[in-house]
Parts: C-alpha cells; sequence; structure tokens
C-alpha cells in the first residue's frame, strides 16, 4: 500500500459517499483495477486493506459531522432536554429520535448482510451488475416522485424506519447507500433536500460505530503496527476534504435537479466493470 493508492482511494471515497454512485463498489472497483495492473490475485485482501476502507469512510464522516456542525448541535441539545424533561415535542428531538430509530433498522438489516457483502469485494463484476440495479431504483424513485404532487419537507417515524431499512440493504456493495436511501425518502414522499439532509445525517451513528467497533474486534495491535501510518491517515484526509466539498455542491445540485443523470452514471459503470471484471478475472 503506498500514497498514490490511498489518495486516488481517498477522492473515490469522498466522491462516492455523499453521491447515489455507491462508495463501498467504486473502493471495490478501484482497490480490483490496481490489483490487476499491479498483477495480484483479486480474492487477496489484507487487514491493512480493510482498516484503509473503515479510515476512508471515518474521512468522510468527519466531513458529515463539520458540515451539519450546526444541525448536529441542535439535534443532540433537544434530544437530551427531551430525555431530561420527558419532552420529544420539538422537531430537533424528534429527528434525533427518528436518527436512533432508523440506526437500529439499519443495524437489524446490515448484520445478517455482513457476510454476503464481505465476500463480494472478490466478485467486482457481480458488484457492478448490483450497481445497475441501484441504478434503475434512482430512475424509479424520480418517476414515482414526479407523481406525487404533495412533498413532505418534515420526516416522519414511518420515513425513518423505512429509509432505516434502505440504508441496511445498501450494506452490499453496489447498493448505493445514499442512493437506497434519498430513493426510499422520495418514494415516501420526502422532498429532495429533506430527504438527502436525513440520509447524510442517518449515516453518522453506522460509520462511527465501524470506525470504533472493528478496530477493537479484528485488528491485532502488532500488525497494526506494521501498517503503513502515513498513506492511511493520507487517504483518510482526502477523504475528508473530498467528501465535504462533495456534500456541499450535492446539496444544492439536488434542490435543482433529479438523480437521473447518477442513474445513467450507476448503469454505464455496472456495465463496464461487469464486462471488464468477466474479461480479467
Amino acid at each position: 500500500m503506498n500514497f498514490t493508492q490511498t489518495i486516488l482511494m481517498g477522492i473515490v471515497q469522498g466522491l462516492s459517499e455523499f453521491l447515489p454512485i455507491s462508495s463501498s463498489a467504486h473502493l471495490v472497483f478501484t482497490s480490483n483495477f490496481y490489483k490487476i495492473f499491479k498483477d495480484i490475485p483479486i480474492s487477496e485482501q489484507s487487514t491493512q486493506e480493510i482498516f484503509l476502507d473503515i479510515m476512508l469512510h471515518f474521512g468522510t464522516l468527519i466531513a458529515v459531522v463539520i458540515f451539519f456542525r450546526k444541525e448536529i448541535f441542535e439535534i443532540c441539545k433537544d434530544l437530551f432536554s427531551g430525555i431530561k424533561n420527558r419532552d420529544f415535542s420539538s422537531y430537533n428531538a424528534k429527528l434525533g429520535l427518528y436518527i436512533i430509530t432508523g440506526t437500529i433498522v439499519t443495524i437489524l438489516i446490515a448484520l445478517p448482510l455482513e457476510k454476503i457483502a464481505g465476500k463480494l469485494v472478490f466478485h467486482p463484476a457481480l458488484v457492478g451488475i448490483l450497481l445497475i440495479i441501484t441504478g434503475a431504483i434512482l430512475f424509479l424513485s424520480e418517476y414515482l416522485s414526479k407523481q406525487n404532487k404533495n412533498k413532505n419537507t418534515d420526516i416522519s417515524f414511518k420515513q425513518s424506519i423505512l429509509m432505516g431499512l434502505a440504508q441496511g440493504i445498501a450494506v452490499i456493495p453496489g447498493f448505493s447507500r445514499s442512493g437506497w436511501t434519498i430513493a426510499t425518502g422520495l418514494f415516501a414522499g420526502l422532498n429532495r433536500q429533506t430527504a438527502a439532509k436525513y440520509s447524510f445525517l442517518l449515516s453518522i451513528p453506522i460509520i462511527l460505530g465501524a470506525s470504533m467497533v472493528y478496530p477493537i474486534i479484528k485488528i491485532d495491535i502488532a500488525q497494526a503496527l506494521q501498517y503503513n501510518w502515513g498513506a492511511i491517515l493520507a487517504g483518510t484526509a482526502v477523504s475528508a476534504v473530498t467528501g465535504y466539498i462533495c456534500i456541499k455542491y450535492f446539496m444544492k445540485f439536488i434542490s435543482k435537479f433529479s438523480l437521473n443523470i447518477f442513474g445513467w452514471y450507476c448503469i454505464i459503470m455496472g456495465i463496464f466493470t461487469a464486462v471488464f471484471f468477466n474479461i480479467f478475472k
């Protein structure tokens, strides 16, 4: 693992975590493209590579926390106040409860799918096919959203559960987390900005949990000391900066334009990847 590889993957993670194009799929593609050109077997994945993936996600977590810092502060303040006073009537207190609810649903769905998701890392062609499905979901969400003239700006308990369910399913590489959660929000009647904002806020507990739990359970300290920490930290920093810029402009984009452009991208990228990795197995 070197600086070129980690910086490239940091850029890929920062862009694809918040755009509805599946960051996990693009990390799988980038990693395996690199292995093919370096003549490294695709079936090999070191603990250092897994840890890098986690740190790149941690970089995008930093980005979303900084971008939504004011909203996060208000949500936490009202949520703790609601717990203390047993009054969750304010919108931010409710939103905090909805994020907790959505996170619990995500965990219940994602845990049984974790082994399948881990195996797909070594099957990039199949991940490409799943990315095509994500593209189709984006097109469908846009179509159904246009049929619904009464779009909500406030999320409900039911919508939080549905979006948590979508986030859990999106643990599968190729199923975009932001794509599936935003699409589900549109299906459920939310407007674009509300669906995107809740999608990003909902990602915080899951990424934070994964960043803390996996290293404690899976990483051996002696082994970790051998990692290329300079390259890992460089990739993490690049992921954070790229992710922040991506959130900033994606929130402006989604308020004016449809997700169809990302649907086309997912389909074209999925087809290309499926064909490429079937040829270079």
